[in-house]
């Protein structure tokens, strides 16, 4: 057994070093920079300032506008765009993906053909789809209003990228037109290795359909499901490209990552974009931790 444990880490040792250079590393340095005052112009002339750029006079959770509150703050509209979007497109692609994975799931001729079609979403570059949807949805020559115009759907053409009240919808609906298939591949997965004889003795009792996937598919394909909206998550409260292209990282739809990004490169503001990058990285944590215990509960009470 020693033998055993001693070539278990010989063999572990060379991956660990390696996630240490990659990952802990610089999550390890940028945790340091989140407590300075780093700018990117110089980082010789950076000076130890504590929790100034978490809580100081103008920290992420400092309120410099009183009137206005927090959450009127960049920081806190980022953190609320990114909740939102995360908590839509996540739910919305949950209940497609599962739609979609029960029809795949189906016998009928030409399934095969029809699957492959429908990760082709998925598998297009997210850049790509961006660029692809922003040139559909553009106000003045985008295909989108000019069908809605011939319809009579609406009166005007409407900026769905640039107007407040419909860019961060925009972004979830291009969001679940690409992930969905994701998640209808990790659910099929699951249906696929479900046992056939609970169905045909179902089939053979009479029970309804829809009584079928409450009682049985859906309490054995939780686990799993539970896997794929972890998963969808934590790539959702990371979205920074699918916004930054389609909306120019405008501050009605600025997520938490595109926050990172503007205060580390553009502004050049290492210190305090490290700790917006960490205050990040724990609110990823957090919503991942409850996400997983949500689902221990659920399965606990089956």
């Amino acid at each position: 057994m020693q033998n055993r444990t001693r070539t278990a880490w010989i063999f572990l040792t060379p991956m660990l070093v390696v996630l240490a250079l990659v990952a802990l590393w610089p999550l390890g340095r940028t945790i340091w920079f989140s407590f300075t005052d780093a700018n990117i112009n110089d980082l010789g002339a950076t000076q130890f300032i504590g929790l100034g750029n978490y809580v100081g006079e103008y920290g992420l959770f400092a309120n410099p506008n009183n009137t206005d509150g927090f959450w009127a703050s960049d920081w806190g509209m980022a953190i609320l765009n990114t909740l939102k979007f995360s908590l839509v497109s996540v739910t919305l692609e949950t209940l497609l993906g599962l739609g979609v994975a029960l029809l795949l799931n189906q016998e009928f001729k030409g399934r095969h053909w029809v699957r492959a079609a429908v990760l082709v979403p998925w598998a297009i570059p997210t850049i790509v789809s961006a660029k692809m949807w922003g040139w559909m949805l553009h106000d003045q020559f985008g295909i989108l209003n000019q069908y809605m115009l011939d319809w009579g759907l609406i009166s005007q053409k409407i900026a769905w990228t640039a107007q407040p009240e419909y860019a961060l919808w925009t972004v979830v609906a291009v969001d679940v037109w690409k992930t969905t298939p994701f998640m209808a591949l990790l659910i099929l997965a699951a249906l696929q290795t479900l046992p056939k004889d609970c169905y045909e003795a179902a089939r053979v009792d009479g029970v309804h359909p829809l009584r079928v996937f409450w009682k049985v598919t859906l309490p054995l394909i939780r686990p799993a499901l539970m896997v794929a909206v972890i998963f969808r998550l934590l790539d959702a409260l990371r979205v920074f490209d699918l916004i930054y292209v389609l909306t120019s990282n405008n501050n009605s739809t600025i997520s938490m990552s595109g926050f990172v990004r503007r205060e580390m490169v553009d502004n050049g503001y290492m210190g305090y974009g490290s700790a917006a990058s960490t205050a990040l990285f724990l609110i990823i944590g957090l919503c991942t931790i409850a996400a997983i215990r949500l689902g221990r509960m659920r399965l606990s009470e089956d």
